[in-house]
């Protein structure tokens, strides 16, 4: 003040006086401070989610009653799109949810035309999402039996048929047709296979059985993929006989049918004549050596509820393989199986601190684990130095 009265700058007048006006007579400055920097975050923020994760969803199917489960859907459409979508992106919630969305529908699907859109959505998604035939062949088979609306145009599952009669019909122009054309009809092709393994058909004696039509329709698929053998028929030709040919091949043989030889006979004359590529052919022959050895199957099977270790050798093929102390493989089909288990769980006793993942939960210096030697078996050591030799010898042949 002293200072700025000398100089007769009013005292008013401070906040316009500039640093470089000052003089060495100035008050001593002040060190600058950084501003403190503040964060918008809070932790009552809403939840996060991912693109493309639609909110209403998971809270429609998480409320009890069906009005508070269908608000925020204006249409079926999008209500049974989202689900859809749901179960391509979390295919481990079908059983979960199946109930509730079937529910769902028994209340919103109450006209022809509501059943006739939920076919056709249910049907673009199984025929346009990789990966999806499987999931939606299970939908359909489930909706088929929990759907209550049964109009006079015709319940869900004949519906369903008859969507996919209609790109049936046009096999033989789609097989010709361009890439494009092909590629969406293949996606049917493989879908409609789906459909022959999980749709079940109750008969009038409750028995389960498959769709008798839909047997005879992959007979004629695989016929018009043959008729017109470019690479890309040829590859669904294959992935259809891999999904399907031991059940199709069983059901002809109880029907007295030869189709499957029919089929093989064919392949052998597309190897033989057709102008598809290398690869293609090689996929064929690996086709043709898979149905010889009856499809990877163990001689014939007993149905599931009769099969015992007696009558089915491949009783014990799913079992887990275990392993003896001396590196001797066994299973439940071994035996000794009982006494090779139990000496293998006490055995297990003697890493009581390690869990079954692996994870070493012992502290620093533990004796046993301090002596563990880390030096090969000199049999093991001797038998991994000969497969590098005639692994060396084999790659400079």
């Amino acid at each position: 003040s002293e200072h700025l009265q000398k100089t007769g700058i009013p005292s008013g007048s401070q906040d316009k006086v500039s640093v470089l006006d000052s003089g060495p007579e100035m008050a001593e400055p002040k060190l600058a401070v950084d501003p403190v920097a503040t964060s918008n975050l809070s932790a009552k923020a809403p939840e996060f989610y991912p693109s493309g994760y639609n909110q209403n969803f998971n809270q429609n199917f998480t409320d009890s009653s069906f009005e508070d489960r269908c608000d925020g859907y204006l249409t079926l459409a999008e209500y049974v799109q989202d689900f859809l979508n749901h179960l391509t992106e979390q295919p481990g919630c079908f059983e979960t949810e199946i109930e509730q969305f079937a529910e769902t529908l028994n209340g919103w699907v109450i006209a022809d035309e509501a059943l006739q859109e939920l076919v056709e959505l249910i049907y673009q998604q199984a025929t346009s999402v990789p990966n999806f035939s499987y999931m939606g062949a299970r939908l359909c088979n489930y909706l088929s039996h929990h759907l209550t609306i049964s109009p006079q145009s015709g319940n869900f599952r004949q519906l369903l048929l008859q969507r996919c009669r209609t790109e049936y019909e046009n096999r033989d122009e789609a097989t010709k047709g361009d890439e494009t054309t092909r590629k969406q009809f293949h996606a049917f092709v493989l879908f409609l296979a789906e459909l022959y393994l999980n749709l079940e058909i109750k008969g009038t004696k409750g028995q389960v059985t498959r769709a008798e039509i839909l047997q005879e329709g992959l007979r004629e698929l695989l016929n018009a993929l043959f008729s017109n053998p470019v690479d890309s028929n040829l590859i669904c030709a294959v992935k259809l006989l891999k999904l399907t040919g031991s059940v199709l091949e069983d059901a002809w043989k109880e029907k007295g049918k030869n189709d499957m030889e029919e089929m093989i006979q064919r392949i052998e004359n597309v190897v033989l004549d057709a102008n598809c590529s290398r690869d293609v052919k090689h996929m064929l022959l690996k086709l043709v050596e898979l149905r010889s050895s009856n499809w990877g199957r163990v001689h014939g099977t007993t149905p599931h509820a009769e099969a015992t270790p007696e009558n089915d050798p491949n009783y014990f093929m799913n079992e887990p393989t275990f392993y003896t102390s001396d590196g001797v493989p066994f299973t439940a089909a071994d035996p000794d199986y009982q006494e090779k288990y139990q000496e293998l769980l006490e055995r297990e006793d003697l890493f009581p601190y390690y869990e079954e993942n692996g994870a070493d939960l012992s502290g620093p210096g533990e004796l046993y684990f301090d002596e563990i030697d880390d030096e090969m078996d000199p049999e093991i050591e001797e038998a991994y130095e000969k497969f590098c030799l005639e692994s060396e010898h084999k790659r400079k042949q």
